[in-house]
């Protein structure tokens, strides 16, 4: 019967195979780049065989490396399920990261539904744009703005709501200039972080030439509620995805004058690793939350 590795020399296989550096592997685990290169050596003679082709400048797996690698992986994730679980924490506590912008435009006005409906599982909220590693670090789930494109390899993917943009104002704003019914009429008024990228985007795609943020006032607001507070109180145009703003729309407090939305083709996801899928809670989040956005995603529709 074969004798298992060291787990030490197992656990730096598992990290050099995950990032293709010893030196990014050495950080994460708190060793050196020489003793992670020494616990490779030890797991590479008790396998028989070389597990990485080390080249000038970087690093790749061998073909028994490569075919080794995701199983060492998936043990580890099923390891660290495991402890979790005699923490009481595998189905008790949700650990969600969020951008900003979806956690104060939707996620934090629906999430006691969530809650009252799912009274047995205790939600921690995080609130960053900074990319997380799901498959190691201590969220359960992320939500983030990606392009539309295959998740990462062991993650999950679902679209809660595309990242289409189109002008905002409050009708008092466009009644100062006597109404806007061309495009062009939103260069006579201010215009919120005239520097975002999302204007140009807009503006070429309603045939509008020249838009520019030169000798206008710079702001820089950022979030997409900060944008929308700022533009129903009458000061200026703010770019923002209707869909997160559909009440304010409804009831007038915002204007949208064009039906037109532009896209940068990405949108609001929802991210989790695929090897917990089936976890109580994950699934139970996942499924609320695909139906409780589904009228925004039938807003992109329409």
């Amino acid at each position: 019967m074969a004798v298992i590795p060291p787990l030490t020399a197992v656990r730096a296989f598992e990290a050099v195979a995950r990032h293709l550096s010893f030196t990014k592997a050495a950080d994460e685990l708190g060793m050196t780049q020489a003793a992670v290169s020494y616990q490779i050596r030890i797991i590479e003679e008790r396998v028989g065989a070389p597990l990485f082709l080390r080249k000038p400048r970087q690093i790749a797996l061998t073909d028994t490396g490569a075919q080794l690698a995701p199983q060492v992986r998936q043990a580890f994730e099923l390891l660290r399920d495991a402890f979790a679980s005699t923490r009481g924490k595998l189905d008790g506590l949700l650990s969600i990261t969020t951008v900003p912008t979806f956690a104060s435009n939707w996620l934090a006005q629906n999430l006691g539904l969530f809650q009252v409906a799912h009274p047995d599982i205790a939600v921690r909220l995080d609130s960053t744009s900074g990319m997380v590693d799901l498959l190691h670090d201590q969220f359960d789930i992320a939500i983030r703005t990606l392009p539309s494109a295959k998740p990462a390899p062991g993650l999950a993917m679902h679209l809660l709501i595309k990242a289409d943009f189109s002008p905002l104002l409050s009708p008092a704003l466009a009644a100062s200039v006597g109404g806007v019914a061309r495009p062009e009429d939103l260069l006579k008024l201010p215009i919120l972080d005239p520097q975002d990228e999302w204007l140009d985007q807009w503006f070429a795609a309603a045939g509008v030439a020249g838009y520019s943020s030169q000798g206008r006032p710079i702001s820089h607001l950022g979030l997409q509620s900060l944008l929308g507070t700022a533009a129903m109180a009458g000061r200026g145009v703010a770019m923002l995805t209707p869909g997160f703003f559909h009440d304010e729309i409804a009831s007038g407090r915002l204007l949208q004058p064009f039906d037109l939305l532009a896209t940068d083709g990405r949108g609001y996801y929802l991210v989790y690793p695929e090897s917990r899928r089936n976890t109580p809670k994950i699934r139970a989040f996942r499924d609320w939350l695909l139906a409780a956005t589904a009228p925004l995603r039938a807003l992109d529709t329409a």
